[in-house]
Formats: C-alpha cells, structure tokens, sequence
C-alpha cells in the first residue's frame, strides 16, 4: 500500500475508536432507560440465567463508530448500507418484535433469513463488482454466513468482540498484504469501534451485543472476506481465519437435523462454545481460549497469504 493508504488504515482506527468511545456511556445509559433486557433462552446452560435482565443492543457503540471510520477514510457504499441494513434487523429481533408479540425473543428465523437476503443482494448489487448475478448469488451466502456465524458467537461476556478483534486483525494485515486497501481500512476500523464495547462487555457483562451488533458486524466481515476472495489465491489464508465461525455455524444445523431425524442431540450442545461450559470449564476459560485460537488462526492466515505470494 502507498504511504497515503497506509496513513489512511491508521487514521481510520483512530476516527472509529473516538466516536464509538465518546458514545459508548450515553448508549448505554439510553439502553437503561429503553429497559433493553437480554432474555436468555431457555436452552442456555443453566449458569447463564445469571444474565437475564442485562442490558442488550450494546452493538449500537459499534455501530457509531464502525461507519464513521469507513465513510471518512473509504467511502464505501455497499458495505455502509449493509451494516445500516442488518442493523436494522438486528433492532427488529432485539427490540421491536419482542415489544408487539409478548412472550417473543424476536423475529422467526424465516422472516429474519428472508431480510438478510434481500439486504445482503440489494447491497452487493449497487456495487457494480458484483451486480453479475454469479457474484450476487455467491456473495451473499458469505455474507449471510459470516452473519449468522458471527450472531452465534454472541453468547458469552467477551467473546464475541475479542473474536471479532482477533479475526479483524488478521484481515486487514492480509489486505494489507494483497494490497487491497478498503479492506484493510474497514477492518481496523471495526477494532476500533469493538474496543469500547468491549470495555461494557467485560466479564461481568453489564451489556450484551445483541443482534443490532452481530449482524451487521458479522455482515461486515463477509464482505471484506469475500472482497479478498476474489483472488483465489486468498481463500486458503481466508479458510484458515475463519475456523472459529465455522466450528460455531456448522454444528448448529447439524443438531438441529439430528434432533428432529434421530432424536437425540449429536453434540452436547450448541453453539459449540456452549458444549466446553457443560464439560465444566468456566466461561472466562471458554472466552480465552477461543480468542487465543483465534489469534493462532489469524497468525497462520497471514503466514500462508506471505507463502502463497499474498504480499505486494
């Protein structure tokens, strides 16, 4: 990257994590005062009833932050209606719905996977790469995966932000890499705007994600990795950084089918990072854990981009 790309990665950061630490309390505040609670599903392991109550939709700290960094350094478009779109979604599951259906933890997964097609194509398609309906088509199935997978992962105090910090990490150093800039700025912007989140969402969480967070976040990134997977020779390096969402994602409707073919559970439960806490580990040692693997995994994603000729 030029040097004037490169000051521009560093500022973005800088611009995402101020705006996103200036709104951080007042959000949270607001999110006290909405009565915003977190409603923990009855199948979660029994530890997480502790949580019932606690403040959700803390992914809106993020969201100042994230388009602030992409729209003053990258402008891009696609990717900001994007984030605003699954967004949207988000407050739809984690406030709207369950306000007009009482009893209701949000959207069915139906309606909720009906919006994230029409989002994640209509955005895809103003952005004149991938209007082709091949592109339309493969891109969205990344970008609704990473969604998807990236929601799952919110369940824990931590967890999903240090994943996302982790995963951001190696991605923008393998867009730096590939020369390819926007990613590169978009990803440090969005570490920049997880940090203050993360802050709130330390153990003992005093805030949650929610869906208005780890949608669009989720979203975010599967379009950053399926901007770099137009190069075929990222995919192994991008399959490689993706290991964590692919063990939280594709577990979820192997037991769903499991359940309803042989009725029994194929795992001990799911999302998979559920099934170390009933083993017994403490949720601190699950988050670790997790995050170190993830950091392993963005390293040996950069080591194989500069092995397959990644850098330029």
């Amino acid at each position: 990257m030029s040097a004037d790309e490169q000051k521009q990665v560093v500022s973005a950061f800088w611009v995402a994590l101020g705006v996103s630490a200036l709104a951080a309390w007042p959000i949270y505040r607001m999110l006290l005062a909405l009565r915003s609670r977190q409603a923990v599903s009855e199948f979660a392991p029994e530890t997480h009833q502790l949580k019932q109550g606690t403040p959700t939709m803390g992914g809106l700290i993020v969201l100042t932050g994230f388009p602030a960094g992409i729209l003053l350094m990258a402008p891009s478009l696609p990717l900001v209606l994007l984030v605003v779109g699954f967004g949207v979604i988000g407050f739809l599951d984690d406030f709207v719905v369950p306000r007009l259906k009482v009893g209701s933890r949000g959207l069915g997964w139906k309606p909720k996977l009906l919006l994230q097609v029409f989002v994640a194509t209509g955005a895809l398609w103003l952005d004149p790469r991938f209007s082709d309906p091949l592109w339309l088509a493969s891109g969205g199935f990344v970008i609704l995966f990473f969604s998807n997978a990236y929601n799952f992962s919110d369940g824990l105090d931590g967890l999903a932000g240090t994943l996302g910090v982790m995963l951001c990490l190696g991605l923008g150093v393998v867009a730096a890499m590939a020369g390819v800039p926007s990613v590169a700025i978009a990803s440090v912007a969005l570490i920049g705007g997880l940090i203050p989140f993360l802050i709130l969402n330390a153990p003992p969480a005093r805030l949650f994600m929610g869906d208005v967070g780890s949608l669009p976040i989720g979203a975010a990134i599967g379009f950053m990795v399926f901007e770099l997977a137009r190069s075929p020779s990222m995919i192994p390096s991008l399959a490689v950084l993706s290991g964590i969402l692919l063990v939280e994602l594709i577990p979820v409707p192997l037991q769903i089918f499991w359940v309803k073919v042989f009725k029994k559970r194929l795992f001990s439960y799911t999302p998979i990072h559920h099934a170390f806490e009933k083993k017994g580990w403490p949720e601190s040692r699950v988050v670790w854990t997790f995050g170190l693997v993830q950091f392993v995994l963005a390293a040996g994603a950069v080591s194989l981009a500069w092995l397959g000729g990644g850098a330029r």
